[in-house]
């Protein structure tokens, strides 16, 4: 009988160092994921930013020129359909 508290104790007092390693590993995995997605956040930031700082494009400025102006020009015959 005294045999199987010993097996008892000394499987329990192994599987303690296993434990910790475990627990040390799974607290390494969370600080690398952690640092995966602050560069993951970082580069979306960054990649954000320099979409929006685009020169506008000459052509893009004299179509929506043209879009204002034909939208003036439908109000206008709108107004005249009206009266």
């Amino acid at each position: 009988m005294t045999d199987l508290t010993e097996m008892t104790t000394n499987s329990t007092h192994e599987s303690q160092p296993g434990d910790g390693q475990r627990a040390g590993l799974d607290g390494r995995a969370l600080v690398w994921a952690a640092v995966i997605a602050l560069s993951a956040a970082a580069a979306f930031v960054v990649a954000r930013s320099l979409m929006r700082r685009r020169e506008p494009d000459p052509t893009s400025s004299r179509i929506q020129s043209l879009i204002d102006e034909a939208n003036q020009l439908l109000r206008s015959l709108d107004e005249q359909k009206r009266d």
